[in-house]
């Protein structure tokens, strides 16, 4: 058992690091304010092989491992939270179908996302299947070689501005088993979008309701067979989830930094804040709650690496508690600024506002907790 980085890892994150604080840092705060989607930041970073993290090097990805991809969003997390989840979101979709696409799609799509020269967004949610996810109502009517696709996705990041959608679509029955993964592309007849969501957060990154409307692609475009598509999403989140959960990790890691070096400076009381020992009380609870979801986050990537039969487990309880923690870090970090971490001077309310949708996104915190339970409860375990 080894927590060390290996000389490949360590400068893995130098890379991103060094990318997040010189070409995401600087203009992080604008694109919140001004809600702007950085598309030529994020092609400098597929340029640095980030559009195609763990996809195989045959199709232009880097072949990295999912705690490599870990890696990666804690280090472009510090600087953007945000736009680090989409990035992640991107990767996602390329990651399944790489996994499960076909030797056609696979190098029809793969090179051009690698670059992020076009754009992936993941259909999952509905209107009325957010964590009942296999209750979806998007149907996939087949009509000859082609599905016919009817319904609507919602809270879609990357809506409208992605060039690729991988929508679960139910092409059969009720349930998981009727739902199928299907690729549709921007310009497709029937595909539209809804309005711009006004959100809390992740100001950098655009989300949109997708909808189809007798929308027709060839049934070539289907990802995996028919019926597997509630699977091929379920496989998608567990590295989503560890992808969120690092992001969560990154943003409370800066907010911690900034605090540190602030109680260091800050003078109350005839005291710099640091000689009070709540306030290093507080550091040291902050320090040890991130030292341990990141340690849990490391172990559940390399459960889902191996395809261990606890992966999904794992990765739900990281997923939950780096995000609960990325969360509260943040927002200690903002109280021990004061009034100032209520400012938009500091990044700290952008760093809160970003943070809370990981709570609800990849799956709720509840609903990692039922898959935990799942987990412990099933029958292997009697």
């Amino acid at each position: 058992m080894d927590f060390e980085l290996t000389e490949e890892q360590a400068a893995i994150r130098a890379m991103a690091a060094d990318f997040a604080a010189e070409r995401i840092a600087p203009h992080a705060a604008d694109w919140d304010r001004d809600h702007t989607f950085p598309v030529d930041t994020l092609r400098e970073a597929a340029a640095l092989g980030f559009g195609g993290i763990t996809v195989d090097d045959a199709h232009g990805g880097s072949a990295l491992t999912r705690l490599d991809a870990a890696i990666v969003f804690e280090e472009l997390s510090r600087a953007c939270p945000s736009t680090a989840a989409y990035i992640s979101i991107h990767n996602m979709v390329a990651g399944m179908i790489d996994r499960f696409a076909s030797d056609d799609l696979r190098a029809a799509h793969l090179p051009a996302l690698a670059r992020m020269e076009r754009f992936a967004s993941y259909c999952l949610t509905e209107p009325n299947a957010g964590s009942d996810a296999a209750s979806l109502r998007t149907r996939a009517r087949l009509d000859g070689g082609d599905y016919v696709l009817d319904g609507a996705k919602a809270f879609i990041s990357g809506g409208g501005a992605a060039d690729v959608y991988l929508v679960m679509a139910r092409t059969g029955g009720e349930g998981a088993g009727g739902i199928s993964a299907i690729l549709v592309e921007k310009g497709t007849p029937g595909l539209s979008f809804g309005a711009q969501e006004e959100k809390l957060g992740w100001h950098s990154q655009p989300t949109a309701a997708v909808l189809f409307d007798g929308c027709r692609v060839p049934v070539s475009n289907r990802v995996g067979t028919e019926g597997q598509g509630f699977k091929i999403a379920m496989a998608g989140l567990d590295g989503g989830r560890l992808n969120i959960g690092a992001c969560s990790l990154g943003a409370a890691a800066a907010a911690l930094d900034l605090a540190t070096q602030h109680v260091r400076e800050r003078q109350q009381f005839g005291r710099p804040l640091e000689a009070f020992q709540a306030i290093q009380f507080k550091l040291a609870d902050m320090a040890t709650a991130l030292e341990a979801a990141r340690l849990l986050l490391h172990k559940a990537a390399r459960a889902v690496d191996a395809h261990a039969p606890d992966a999904t487990a794992l990765a739900a309880m990281a997923k939950r508690l780096a995000t609960d923690t990325g969360f509260q870090v943040v927002n200690e970090a903002l109280q021990l600024h004061g009034g100032y971490g209520y400012l938009r001077d500091y990044p700290f309310e952008r760093l809160l506002r970003d943070l809370r949708v990981h709570q609800i996104l990849e799956g709720t915190n509840e609903i990692m907790r039922v898959i935990i339970a799942r987990h412990l409860l099933r029958p292997a375990n009697r």
